[in-house]
């Protein structure tokens, strides 16, 4: 930098000819130096950067040739005060950002963090804080500095759905939510902030779902009957190698279209929805796709929690047929406030809304000028989705001109719901109240093991057996569930293979098979099967006898105590807590920790 102040180099040699100036000739160099000035004070620069006289011409004086000694010494003069400057307004800039780093480390409000988010962005020096980059040791990391990371991540999630990112805006709420799960403090501040966060990342996924809604800039109502290449195809489909299977699901539709029909007619739905299971299922309760999609409307388990449908160990409401055609009415209805049109709202029934949405994306055009412009874009099995349910439409409208003689459809079976609080199986049931078994199945699909729940339950019967079953229904054994090959089991952190494989008298090979694992690596979270034998249930069944809960306490052992001693106060046996912790002999160690059972008459530690 300072040579862009220096003056002109000068040569030694052309100076040696020149002796020292007396006093008279340094006066007239000073005097001759001022004017000089006072002239160029008046002077401009031309776009060259040349100076140039805009006040009266003057004669150029003679100036001794060591008059560029004494220049070059005024401008070193000059270079020496603005580099102070310059130090100076960098001692000021570094002050600054000392006292923003230690104001930033003061807890501030949540709503002040966003409303000063645009502000905190730039530096003193008016560069991103990116620009600078700091070290911080991961010790150091403060909770508060956690939330802040997460409260910039909601900056960025907000930024990306205002660009219409939505999918980026959904990962960015996501890693901020994943963020504010790690603050561990008691701190009333950082509670208060750490809850604002999650109300607001809940709030900001609920608007960004939302938006989604004004995707579409139309509302059609019809669901409109083409016909072009596509729906020949899948015609040609249903009048050759699938005109049987078309038949047959035909037939089965008769037991279930009444009850859609009127559900579809009370939510204001086109009626010819009711159709759409004939591709999806064939009308069959138990179809089971490759997907994973189950049931007369084929949901997928997340699809089916979203809209009601539960599932667990005795009952998956998939098969239910009535339940999963409200979740079905209820996912038209939002898929056609999406898209607002049902060709679109069907697509996006096969495949899932984000699909289409994401082919949208990536159009052009209007898509709902056209549908069968975007219909080349969608994945191949969903793109003839529609063509095949348009093609039944046709079909059903005039079978005869498709060489189609539909059949009769089977009857609904007239039914009454009574509500069974006991475990029994329906072969049992059947038995007793005179009902073919195979009849009582086909009722009751939702059932997964063919009986009812360890909770009261709504059982369809035949009308007219309700009465009968509610009678009898004391003198049905209750059904105890064969013993499983394995139990499920949930890693918890400090698992291993081999432990667990101790733990329910296994080997690590078995849980390995059982499991198709290629090696021995778990995560925490994921769910094993773990496969025991008999002897485990056993055990258990012995200490359900002996009337011990199922919740287990921990008991840290101290100093004098025995396995007798601990037997007695918590009211169980020696030989129980031995197979509970796993222990070859009595001895125990102070400060060992033992699973002891919380007996009806045994105390807590």
């Amino acid at each position: 930098m300072f040579s862009i102040f220096q003056g002109p180099k000068l040569r030694p040699d052309l100076y040696t000819h020149l002796s020292v100036p007396s006093k008279e000739q340094t006066d007239k160099v000073q005097t001759d130096t001022e004017i000089r000035h006072q002239k160029i004070s008046c002077n401009g620069l031309n776009r060259h950067g040349r100076i140039q006289n805009i006040s009266t011409p003057h004669k150029h004086e003679n100036t001794p040739r060591f008059f560029s000694i004494a220049l070059c010494v005024s401008t070193v003069k000059i270079t020496v005060i603005i580099c102070f400057i310059l130090s100076f307004c960098t001692a000021c800039a570094t002050s600054n950002i000392s006292k923003k780093r230690a104001f930033s480390d003061k807890p501030t409000d949540c709503k002040e963090s966003l409303d000063n988010k645009q502000g905190s962005n730039l530096s003193p020096f008016g560069k991103n804080k990116e620009d600078i980059t700091t070290v911080t040791d991961p010790d150091d990391i403060t909770d508060q500095d956690i939330l802040d990371s997460a409260l910039d991540l909601c900056q960025a999630a907000n930024d990306s759905w205002e660009h219409g990112d939505l999918d980026n805006a959904i990962d960015t709420l996501d890693n901020a939510f994943s963020l504010i799960l790690k603050v561990s403090s008691d701190n009333p501040d950082i509670l208060q902030q750490k809850d604002d966060l999650r109300f607001t990342i809940a709030k900001r996924i609920v608007e960004v779902y939302s938006s989604r809604f004004i995707t579409a800039n139309g509302f059609k109502k019809a669901i409109p009957l083409n016909m072009n290449t596509h729906v020949k195809k899948a015609l040609s489909l249903f009048t050759g190698r699938e005109k049987s299977f078309f038949i047959a699901a035909y037939k089965r539709s008769g037991k279930y279209r009444p009850f859609i029909v009127a559900a579809l007619k009370k939510a204001g739905l086109p009626e010819e929805l009711s159709w759409l299971p004939l591709i999806e299922s064939g009308f069959k309760v138990h179809a089971f796709s490759k997907a994973r999609a189950l049931g007369l409307w084929q949901f997928i388990a997340s699809t089916g929690y979203k809209f009601g449908l539960k599932r667990d160990r005795w009952v998956d409401e998939r098969m239910d047929p009535e339940k999963s055609t409200q979740a079905a009415i209820a996912y038209f209805k939002e898929l056609h406030r999406i898209f607002g049109d049902w060709t679109t709202a069907l697509a996006a029934y096969n495949c899932g809304e984000g699909t289409v949405l994401r082919c949208i994306r990536r159009q052009k055009i209007n898509y709902l000028d056209n549908f069968w412009d975007l219909y080349t874009t969608l994945p191949v099995e969903t793109a003839f989705y529609v063509p095949k349910f348009l093609a039944v439409l046709h079909i059903l409208k005039n079978p005869k001109a498709y060489g189609i003689e539909l059949p009769p459809v089977d009857k609904p079976i007239q039914t009454e719901t009574v509500s069974v609080d006991r475990q029994v199986s329906l072969k049992a049931m059947a038995r007793k109240i005179d009902v073919r078994y195979s009849l009582l199945k086909e009722l009751n699909p939702q059932l997964r093991h063919n009986c009812t729940p360890n909770r009261p339950f709504n059982l369809k019967v035949p009308e007219g057996k309700g009465p009968v079953l509610l009678a009898k229904i004391k003198d049905i054994p209750i059904w105890h569930p064969p013993v499983p090959p394995y139990i499920r089991y949930r890693i918890k952190r400090g698992d291993s293979l081999s432990r667990l494989a101790r733990r329910y008298h296994t080997n690590v090979r078995s849980i390995m098979a059982m499991n198709k694992l290629r090696n021995s690596h778990i995560r925490t979270g994921h769910i094993l099967k773990i496969p025991v034998g008999r002897h485990y249930y056993r055990f258990s069944r012995t200490l359900s006898r002996r009337g011990i809960k199922k919740k287990l306490v921990k008991y840290v052992v101290k100093r004098g105590d025995s396995l007798w001693k601990i037997a007695a106060k918590f009211g169980t046996t020696t030989k129980i807590i031995r197979r509970l912790n796993y222990l070859k002999g009595s001895y125990l160690r102070a400060g060992q920790t033992l699973l002891v059972p919380k007996t009806v008459k045994g105390k807590n530690a």
